[in-house]
């Protein structure tokens, strides 16, 4: 008896042999296919057999013979080798050889699959579309243009190695919710997962590596479940979720890909866990803002420091908890660094961490300047600045472009020397209530601290923001092509490259803020393009982002 999918056992009260030197035995697969009964189970002596097969509604099982290397070769078809609708279709211990088609296309059937070899050349490995179910264990995938394409299916694929794919390794579509585990995607000319329309899988202890895009993506409301991954070696990102994607990423191991790291977009929902499961420092929403900030494109030096800071905070905790003697920690902190360079963006994200670690109890984010803070006459500063930090009370303040408050020489009557004065004062009183995080050029901000004798033993640290390389910000465009749900041609990257390589150097550069520039200069050549079509374009041309729309957006002549 044969098991299936199901659970259900596969008849096998008849065994048809194939043997083609065998007395009494069919010396083609195909022509003991058409002479078995449904449950049977074709045995297959060693051999290489040129043939192709399609079963309509069968339930039958293929299986090489004891010891017997089988091989179904139909390197010089142009369709599938196998290829089933309706029905049940196992096969065992067999090699199947592929050309311009599938290996093994299973259509609404179910399909156990094992010990198996699969090698195609321009088609998919195995495919399956349909409710399935499937059972796909120890086989290997090499060769195709995708290694394991499943669409709208259910069961289970385990010990699986796909390698040597010209592009995505497997594809999981069409609400397809297979669980897949301990298997080893490596060496895909796109992404080694691609998870797309609403599929659900559950993808645990898996490895994948050498990849030429992502190594996992997540697109069109895809939300699966990823656990305990390793991810490495990836020219794209490790982790990439697309907008309006869910499900969960559990300690996953990213290493060696494209920054950042995981890529939400800003409209995901998908909630990242670090570590194992129940840690006391390996979960919950503390090492989701973790990752979050890991996920940053950039910034390595900014993201130890941050660590470094939520590090000594738990450990503070803990000692207190221990009853153990600590010391007193500020929570203030200087960014200093060009305009664009993610400050705004770490700092909301530092105050959330403050949040979880207990420190602040809102961790809520409030951003001033200079106008917010300084009066029109003698005491109305004062006052204003307190109110803006009485509001700002259990979060962060934080106040951009700070050194605009310090007094300039010769104007004794600037009333930013009052507001800073006022806020050494309330730093001091309120110093566990509240983070003040003050941001602006590294040069200037050493003048801000200057104005008041008192003011710099107020910050713990400053922490310094290096403008952005050239592919770094490639990689911020790319996010904001994922999160405005676009796409946009791999061969624009040079020339994106070689835009902030040259004006990198020239002052005034703002880093991501001249790249959300040139971003919405492509988006509006895209529009003229469109417009210019004649006819309503579709889905496809709507979120191709083309070289031609960035080169145009790049010579237009305008200063991102």
């Amino acid at each position: 008896m044969t098991e299936t999918a199901t659970g259900k056992a596969l008849p096998t009260g008849r065994t048809i042999l194939v043997d083609p030197g065998g007395h009494g035995a069919y010396s083609t697969v195909g022509d003991a296919v058409l002479g078995a009964p449904d449950g049977a189970c074709v045995s297959i002596s060693a051999g290489t057999y040129a043939e192709t097969l399609e079963l309509l509604d069968r339930s039958l099982t293929l299986r090489a013979a004891a010891g017997a290397e089988v091989v179904l070769d139909g390197s010089g078809a142009d369709v599938p080798v196998l290829r089933a609708r309706g029905g049940v279709l196992a096969l065992h211990g067999l090699t199947v050889r592929a050309g311009d088609a599938a290996a093994i296309q299973v259509e609404n059937a179910e399909l156990i699959l094992s010990s198996c070899t699969v090698r195609a050349e321009r088609g998919p490995g195995v495919a399956v579309r349909g409710p399935g179910p499937l059972s796909i264990k120890d086989v290997t995938i090499t060769g195709a243009e995708h290694g394991l394409v499943l669409e709208g299916t259910s069961g289970v694929v385990e010990n699986v190695t796909i390698g040597d794919i010209a592009a995505d390794g497997v594809i999981v579509g069409l609400g397809a919710d297979p669980v897949i585990r301990s298997c080893t995607v490596a060496g895909c000319g796109q992404r080694g997962f691609y998870i797309y329309q609403h599929a659900r899988p559950v993808v645990e202890n898996c490895r994948v590596s050498r990849t030429s895009q992502s190594g996992i993506a997540v697109a069109h409301r895809g939300a699966p479940v990823l656990r305990h991954l390793s991810v490495s070696d990836a020219l794209g990102v490790g982790i990439d979720v697309g907008p309006h994607c869910g499900g969960t990423i559990e300690a996953c191991d990213v290493t060696g890909t494209a920054e950042p790291a995981i890529r939400l977009a800003a409209t995901a929902t998908a909630k990242v866990v670090v570590g194992p499961s129940g840690a006391a420092n390996g979960s919950g929403p503390l090492e989701g803002l973790l990752a979050e900030l890991t996920g940053m494109v950039g910034l390595p030096g900014v993201k130890t420091e941050v660590r470094a800071l939520v590090d000594e905070i738990q450990v503070n905790s803990w000692r207190a908890q221990a009853g153990l003697a600590t010391g007193t920690l500020s929570h203030h902190l200087i960014f200093a660094g060009a305009p664009g360079t993610g400050k705004t963006t770490v700092a909301r994200t530092y105050g959330k961490l403050l949040r979880e670690l207990g420190v602040l109890p809102r961790g809520e984010f409030r951003e001033v300047s200079r106008r917010d803070l300084v009066g029109q006459y003698i005491g109305h500063t004062a006052e204003k600045t307190a109110g803006v930090f009485e509001q700002a009370l259990g979060g962060v303040l934080f106040i951009d472009e700070a050194y605009t408050l310090a007094r300039q020489s010769g104007s004794g009557g600037d009333f930013g020397q009052e507001a800073i004065d006022t806020l050494v004062k309330l730093m001091e009183d309120h110093r566990e209530e509240i983070a003040v995080i003050v941001a602006g050029y590294t040069v200037e901000m050493r003048q801000f601290l200057a104005a008041n004798p008192g003011l710099s033993s107020r910050f713990a640290k400053t922490v310094e923001f290096e403008d952005y390389r050239p592919d770094e910000l490639v990689g911020i465009i790319g996010r904001m092509v994922t999160a405005g749900d676009y796409e946009l041609a791999p061969r624009s990257e040079p020339a994106l490259a070689a835009y902030f390589g040259r004006i990198s150097g020239e002052p005034g550069f703002g880093n991501a803020r001249d790249a959300r520039r040139l971003f919405e200069s492509i988006r509006k050549e895209q529009s003229g393009r469109l417009r210019r079509l004649g006819r309503i374009p579709d889905a496809a041309e709507l979120r191709r982002l083309t070289a031609d729309d960035v080169l145009a957006a790049i010579e237009s002549g305008q200063r991102f």
